[in-house]
């Protein structure tokens, strides 16, 4: 039976003892990766902060001075510390989703793994293609919009203009990369429930009013309170959305397809056994 678990049934303990494993080897991974981050945590600080000089290009200000601030001591050193924890989690994730790949496959069928793990490799992608559309995209389009508030002041009328606090700016950024991240996890959730059977392409098409909705209801609370990182995640969710459908859809035609070969071959082998009966 090649479906069957290989490895033999282990004692509780051995398994604690194959979880401490891995949790050390995912934690070492993290903290290495947070301290590399945390010794380049102001060049990578200045990286994130290209977006919002693309939106000063946008606006019109090339003139103007890129400028950030922090109003208390410790403000700038605790937001290196949430970069370096950012940074050292997305590098340190392959190795991290190594580790529960490896705790978990010895208790999983042979073709459980095989379905397991391309979604284990595709879902980091995904993740990584949400923040870059976040990056390239959406960041400078949401800190272009607020460039837009600026007064430049006058007679009668007080200059106003935006100086984002370093904490702030870091926290805004690295809410819409989340967001982002996690709505295109979406695929490949949908097609693992669909695998299990939990949903189906037509339930998904029946339910597809409730999710547009439901995908406005999410981005008001996943995204900053303006109307552009509003309406430019619910796009892409609902665009998921369908996609979603369709990979659904095709789960279930590879589902149609395996069965009917096995009731072809199920039928095969009761016709050549028919003969021998007649004989």
């Amino acid at each position: 039976m090649t479906d069957d678990i290989e490895d033999k049934p282990q004692p509780l303990l051995a398994h604690l003892m194959e979880l401490r494993n891995r949790l050390m080897w995912a934690i070492g991974a993290f903290f290495l990766a947070f301290l590399l981050c945390f010794a380049f945590a102001k060049p990578l600080f200045n990286l994130l902060v290209i977006p919002f000089t693309w939106a000063v290009q946008w606006a019109g200000l090339d003139h103007r001075k890129i400028e950030l601030i922090y109003t208390a001591p410790q403000e700038f050193f605790f937001t290196q510390i949430k970069i370096a924890m950012f940074g050292g989690l997305v590098i340190a994730f392959p190795v991290i989703a190594a580790q529960i790949y490896k705790f978990v496959a010895p208790g999983l069928y042979k073709n459980e793994r095989g379905a397991f793990l391309p979604f284990l490799i595709a879902s980091p992608i995904l993740f990584l293609m949400g923040g870059a559309l976040v990056y390239f995209f959406f960041t400078p389009m949401v800190m272009w919009f607020f460039l837009s508030m600026e007064q430049t002041g006058g007679e009668g009328e007080a200059s106003i203009m935006l100086l984002p606090k370093v904490s702030e700016y870091l926290g805004l950024i690295m809410t819409l990369i989340f967001a982002f991240g996690l709505v295109f996890q979406l695929p490949v959730v949908t097609t693992l429930l669909a695998r299990v059977g939990l949903v189906s392409s037509e339930g998904l098409k029946e339910k597809r009013k409730y999710a547009i909705v439901a995908a406005f209801i999410a981005a008001a609370i996943l995204t900053p309170p303006d109307p552009v990182s509003q309406i430019g995640l619910a796009l892409p969710t609902i665009l998921l959305y369908e996609i979603a459908i369709y990979c659904a859809r095709l789960v279930e035609r590879q589902r149609a397809a395996r069965a009917a070969l096995a009731e072809a071959g199920e039928t095969g082998s009761s016709g050549e056994a028919e003969p021998k009966a007649d004989a």
